[in-house]
């Protein structure tokens, strides 16, 4: 520190600004903080705190709080009460949007990732790559122009999206989606946003919403599978997202190019006609008549899970994750999972807990919130990146 404080006052004060920062930030869901509570909060000298926090109001990033009202403060308490400051959470927004085989999400959240928005739109699974970014583009527009948000005011754009994607949003393979395969989907966005746009895969981005806001809080080694025609799956290891050399770690849709010749579309037929590769509403109609007592839905629904298993073991042998997390396009999921867990007993060393996915179809937008807010909690809270004061 002796190095840093003599010969590198800049490094110093954004270190400082960092800390009183995130200290703030910590604290806006409760109440603001005195410069007191934060000398004590930061073990930082007052006259630094002062300073470091009079450059975060002029950075807009922190602000003055209102004083409390009397009867809240309590009689006892006299003369002018301490100056309190706060987190400005509306400082700038984060948006996450799935684009995905039957559907197009948005949800939008301040800067602490408190959602304050959210619309979805239908898509048809036939719709070209332009027909579906234009989907995209209006749903984002519907969105801002309910919450009265201005498109500027946006800080990041998490983005999620079956396929292969590559670090800067190109998809490198995606069958799932007409055109989707080669298609530069980062470029093609970043036209609309003037703030950075990050693309995801979408089992990828699920995994983070589970992490952050369902089945797996608290859970670093977890395994999320998108249970459909095509499954994928995202992993976090040690709490990190895994996202193997390419981006194609977790693609187990692929398996049954292995040697199998039935396809999933056609383990989950009730006819001899396989479904259509991209029809997961007529997933969800098989579930439902295997739930209702149909036999023959219910075989089909045997054989997925048969699959389902084989190819999810593989990854938790590999993986031995403390968690799997079940989710999907399709309803009726919860069938799935007293079978799941008994054959996965069968096939692997160390079975993990499973449960379903407390987030739906919602886990996809909010894992690509989490990808903006991630980017953003980087920009202010790394030493590297933060505003000097």
């Amino acid at each position: 520190m002796g190095r840093l404080t003599g010969r590198d006052p800049s490094l110093l004060r954004r270190i400082n600004s960092t800390v009183v920062l995130r200290t703030l930030r910590g604290s806006a869901t409760s109440s603001p903080l005195t410069l007191t509570e934060l000398v004590h909060a930061t073990e930082l000298s007052r006259p630094t705190v002062e300073g470091v926090v009079e450059g975060l109001i002029e950075s807009g990033l922190v602000a003055e709080a209102e004083d409390e009202p009397a009867h809240i403060r309590g009689s006892a308490r006299r003369g002018r009460p301490a100056r309190r400051f706060r987190f400005r959470a509306e400082a700038g927004h984060l948006l996450g949007v799935e684009i995905g085989p039957h559907r197009v999400a948005a949800v939008l959240s301040d800067l602490t990732g408190r959602i304050t928005g959210s619309v979805a739109r239908e898509v048809q699974e036939t719709a070209t790559a332009e027909e579906r970014l234009d989907r995209a583009r209006g749903t984002v527009a519907e969105l801002l122009r309910r919450t009265d948000v201005a498109r500027d005011a946006l800080r990041a754009v998490g983005v999620g999206t079956p396929g292969i994607v590559e670090a800067d949003g190109t998809v490198r393979l995606g069958t799932a989606l007409p055109g989707w395969t080669g298609l530069p989907l980062g470029e093609r966005l970043r036209r609309s946003f003037r703030c950075p746009v990050l693309v995801e895969n979408d089992a990828n981005a699920g995994v983070l919403a589970e992490h952050w806001k369902g089945a797996a809080r608290g859970v670093d080694d977890v395994v999320m599978v998108l249970a459909g025609l095509s499954p994928g799956a995202g992993s976090l290891i040690g709490g990190r997202l895994h996202r193997g050399f390419g981006g194609a770690a977790g693609e187990i849709g692929a398996l049954h190019l292995l040697g199998r010749e039935a396809t999933p579309e056609r383990l989950l037929s009730t006819t001899d006609e396989p479904l259509h590769p991209l029809d997961e509403a007529a997933v969800a109609r098989v579930f439902a008549q295997a739930k209702g007592g149909d036999e023959r839905a219910r075989r089909a629904m045997d054989r997925f899970v048969a699959r389902l298993v084989h190819d999810v073991a593989a990854l938790v042998l590999a993986l031995d994750p403390e968690l799997l997390v079940v989710g999907g396009w399709a309803s009726g999921l919860d069938g799935v999972l007293d079978p799941l867990r008994g054959e996965l007993e069968r096939y692997c060393l160390r079975p993990p807990r499973v449960a379903l996915s407390l987030l739906g179809d919602t886990a996809v937008a909010t894992g690509a919130l989490r990808l903006a807010l991630d980017h953003v909690e980087g920009e202010l809270f790394t030493v590297e990146t933060a505003a000097a004061v």
